[in-house]
């Protein structure tokens, strides 16, 4: 292989970390995920692309944990105080009302008294007596006197138990009002606490966060070296076609070893057996040498593919390109543009794909990678016997890498084959993290999870052999305002809603923030502890949320009213929990879960 395509093999792959881009003026208190949603990165160290990143991730989920389990004894500290002044003021107010009952009851016996009084005496059996007529009559007076002075005696009865029981209830409201109240010292202190190891948590973060850019740059720099070489190589190897009068032939035309075009002869494989898909050629300017003979269309998808490094991955089905890519979704991107239709994901490609010897690999070969118990987690286009280009999860872009060993080489496939029909295909096994295009996704919640309001996707996850908000801009894409960056996918939807905006209103969408840095997280905690997520777990931190102006940050407005209507078309969302009366109330704040 090696004198038929000179080795693509540059150096080891790598990535960068700079600053995010920042706009004047603090951000909106915002946690990007609902309260309490909040959790620490579960995904393994080698899911990272750097292992200086994965001990800082390391770092950052113990730091997420401990200030998760304090925001939430802060935020039960307060209900408690907030029911204990809620029951006070209810105690109060029913002893306000005994007292009111108590006083109204006295001036109905005291009317009545009044009433029943002759020569300002009270009736009572006496009384009767001497002004009754008859035996019948004094007898009457008397029950009625009897019975007038029995109700009137319980209810004056009822009445005071009730002010008895009111005022207990209110002396124990006000006992735990007191605990309250020095509950609420102590939230103040715990509070001051979590600023104090937010500023520790940036303090310590520092030098890990620098110490991991650095790295990060320097290999990202390798691996844009390491790019710049295949593309190299690339076009010495289309230039040696063309200097040799070679003009590739169609796939069809390699299929059958035994007729091939004039001037073509069989490749013979590691068993001595001519392969299919693929010939050699031998002519005068090429000094002798054999000369690899690739169809048209694996060309031109090889050549495609090629001008996509550097480009951005991004995670799950939104891949496509042009601008960037997940795994699969640039191998049906390439091939499907060059006239070879695959499938779009990669279990249905490594499925109908015709396999060849992993010995006998050649450039544009599918190179699919598990290991079985992940599934079909990733696939590649291969370069030659120990090199390949994939939009990698873990690297975060369109990069050239290595060849994987065994047992997590699962199959090679050759495009110009044609299809076949499917195979099995390996499933996830149960437990295991769901690894894709070489990096570990976590699954996506849903708006219900966190809100308890109707279900929708929500955008948390992550992605990328970053962490939350220490992904490379590199990674991202420009929204075409400022500075601002997110997801690729995000970034191109984002754009298309804007110009939406634009054509009914006159003028695109207003962003006041959007990709939000580790540090920045840490910052915006250390200043708004009880608002502010935890570091690490908002969604602008994996590039997937904005915060609005230009009217969409104030419920009502015409501007946040065109975006309920409108942004679910672009895959753009208000989460539950951000809307009017959901809890939180952010109207500015808006999340993107795809289309």
């Amino acid at each position: 292989m090696a004198s038929l395509v000179v080795s693509l093999l540059a150096v080891p792959a790598a990535h960068a970390q700079d600053e995010a881009p920042t706009d004047p003026g603090p951000p909106p208190v915002e946690a990007g995920v609902a309260p309490g949603a909040g959790v620490p990165d579960p995904r393994p160290g080698e899911a990272f692309a750097d292992r200086e990143v994965a001990t800082l991730q390391q770092t950052a989920n113990q730091v997420q944990r401990e200030l998760g389990e304090l925001s939430d004894k802060i935020a039960t500290a307060r209900e408690r105080l907030r029911t204990a002044r809620e029951k006070l003021s209810e105690a109060r107010e029913e002893r306000r009302a005994a007292e009111a009952a108590l006083a109204e009851l006295r001036d109905e016996i005291d009317e009545l008294s009044r009433s029943a009084y002759m020569a300002q005496g009270r009736p009572d059996q006496l009384n009767v007596l001497l002004s009754a007529s008859g035996p019948k009559e004094m007898l009457e007076g008397s029950s009625f006197v009897s019975v007038l002075r029995e109700g009137q005696d319980r209810k004056l009865a009822r009445a005071l138990d009730r002010l008895r029981d009111a005022e207990a209830a209110e002396s124990e409201a006000a006992r735990l009002e007191d605990e309250a109240a020095a509950r609420e010292s102590e939230l103040v202190r715990r509070s001051d606490d979590a600023t104090n190891r937010a500023d520790a948590v940036s303090s310590e973060l520092r030098d890990p966060i620098a110490s991991a850019n650095d790295a990060v740059a320097a290999q990202q720099e390798r691996q844009r070296e390491r790019n710049r070489k295949t593309k190299k190589n690339w076009q010495r190897y289309l230039n040696r076609l063309d200097k040799a009068g070679i003009t590739p032939p169609r796939a069809s035309a390699l299929r059958d070893p035994g007729s091939l075009p004039p001037g073509l002869r069989p490749l013979r494989g590691d068993d001595g057996d001519p392969l299919r898909g693929v010939a050699q050629a031998s002519t005068p300017t090429s000094g002798g040498d054999r000369l690899l003979v690739l169809p048209k269309q694996t060309i031109d998808a090889v050549s495609d593919a090629i001008d996509a490094l550097g480009k951005p991955y991004v995670p799950r089905e939104h891949g496509t390109g042009p601008t960037s890519y997940s795994c699969d979704g640039l191998v049906n991107a390439v091939y499907s543009d060059a006239g070879l239709d695959l499938p779009g994901r990669a279990a249905r490609q490594y499925a109908t794909g015709r396999r060849v010897p992993v010995e006998d690999i050649q450039p544009g070969d599918l190179v699919f990678i598990g290991p079985a118990k992940y599934g079909v987690q990733h696939v590649g286009i291969a370069l030659d016997d120990e090199t390949m280009l994939a939009a990698d999860g873990r690297l975060a872009s369109v990069a050239v890498t290595d060849l994987p060993g065994e047992p997590t080489l699962l199959a090679i496939t050759r495009p110009s084959l044609g299809d076949r029909k499917p195979r099995r295909v390996p499933r996830r096994d149960d437990g295991e993290l769901t690894w894709r295009c070489g990096g570990v996704e976590l699954p996506l919640r849903t708006s219900s999870e966190t809100s308890g309001g109707p279900s929708h996707p929500g955008a948390t996850g992550a992605w990328g052999g970053y962490p939350n908000g220490l992904i490379p801009p590199s990674a991202m894409c420009g929204i075409g305002i400022g500075s601002h960056v997110l997801r690729c996918d995000a970034a191109q939807s984002f754009a298309a809603m804007s110009r939406a905006h634009a054509a009914d209103t006159g003028r695109g969408l207003c962003v006041t923030d959007s990709y939000r840095s580790f540090p920045a997280q840490v910052d915006l905690y250390r200043r708004k502890p009880s608002l502010a997520a935890v570091p690490g777990t908002s969604n602008h931190g994996w590039g997937v949320a904005i915060d609005m102006c230009g009217g969409v940050e104030s419920f009502g407005t015409s501007a946040h009213q065109w975006m309920r209507a409108n942004a679910p078309a672009f895959g753009w969302i208000h989460p539950n929990w951000a809307r009017q009366g959901g809890g939180r109330e952010e109207p500015w704040h808006w999340e993107y879960v795809g289309g």
